[in-house]
């Protein structure tokens, strides 16, 4: 009689010492998005681009497409939590990213988990939730602001609804600066804010241009300003929050990662593309691409040195080479 053998024989070296050293694995709290932009699918994406691996939690299905989001159904918080522990108890965390919880029964399911590991960085993102019925998104801000702001490490979010949201009272002519967003945060016990989307006066007949801040309650600490694109994008702010918790979990310092992370998430946007009808989606993978025909090398890649890839071949992840964690 034949034995077959078992379906995971020689999948890997027989010497655990061979085996190849684990990225940083950073674990993503968001919705499924079908539409891949946002949510789950797009953290899942850029935290692999980043060189980490992605532990994914559904906390939520959106029904949307490329456009706009039609209606969602909440995971239950226990499962949620199961979820989470049962990977929490086998593998070795280094970040969390917190996008769209689903409800506020579910924020303190996840926050239950991220008291847990306190010594894990937190990014947490904040969408606009404007397709949130008013009381259902008035209850999900609250939770959102007692538990896990004060957890949140970074809390990423455009400049309008920040300002909803840490300053709902703000009634003042001129908008809200990053630092008194990042004060009206770490009254709640965030300790920085990344404000994406400050409106720059424009200068003359100069391109618009937007400013994106990382601060603190001290001031401003380090930014990137933008072109403004002409177009709408879907999930740009989940990109950059996960490109963050990535970098950060890498072991990246927080200045560093941020103006990383900014970079790549304007890379994504140019290289972007509209897979419907809707709006145009990050392309996360946009180092990955060989240059195009006709398209030449950036500067200084003409001349390949011995330890460089060869200019056909896709360049490394932006978070560099995989680091043990």
């Amino acid at each position: 009689m034949t034995t077959t053998p078992p379906s995971d024989a020689g999948s890997g070296p027989a010497d655990p010492e061979q085996e190849a050293s684990a990225p940083a694995c950073v674990m993503s709290f968001n919705a499924s998005d079908p539409s891949g932009a946002s949510g789950l699918a797009g953290d899942v994406a850029t935290i692999a681009a980043m060189g980490a691996h992605a532990l994914p939690v559904v906390t939520s299905i959106v029904m949307r497409d490329t456009a706009e989001i039609f209606d969602q159904h909440a995971i239950e918080g226990d499962a949620i939590v199961e979820q989470a522990r049962y990977v929490l108890e086998d593998v070795t965390l280094s970040g969390f990213k917190v996008g769209f919880l689903g409800s506020a029964e579910n924020v303190s399911a996840v926050a239950e988990i991220l008291s847990d590991y306190a010594e894990v960085p937190l990014v947490s993102y904040l969408p606009a939730l404007a397709w949130l019925e008013d009381d259902e998104a008035q209850s999900y801000l609250d939770a959102f602001r007692e538990l896990i702001l004060p957890a949140t490490e970074v809390l990423v979010g455009n400049h309008k609804t920040l300002t909803d949201f840490l300053l709902p009272d703000w009634d003042s002519d001129r908008p809200a600066s990053p630092r008194e967003l990042a004060v009206a945060a770490a009254e709640h016990g965030t300790r920085y804010v990344l404000v994406t989307g400050v409106m720059l006066p424009p200068k003359g007949n100069s391109s618009q241009f937007i400013d994106n801040v990382l601060a603190s309650a001290q001031g401003a600490l380090t930014g990137e300003k933008f072109e403004l694109f002409e177009v709408s994008f879907v999930g740009a702010g989940d990109t950059l929050a996960a490109a963050l918790a990535s970098l950060l979990a890498l072991g990246s310092e927080l200045q560093a990662a941020v103006g990383e992370a900014l970079q790549f998430l304007d890379q994504s946007l140019d290289a972007g593309f509209r897979p419907g009808m809707g709006n145009i989606i990050p392309d996360r993978f946009f180092w990955a691409l060989p240059p195009e025909d006709g398209e030449e090398l950036p500067a200084g890649e003409a001349g390949v040195e011995p330890d460089e890839p060869p200019p056909n071949e896709p360049s490394p992840p932006p978070g560099g080479s995989r680091r043990v964690h």
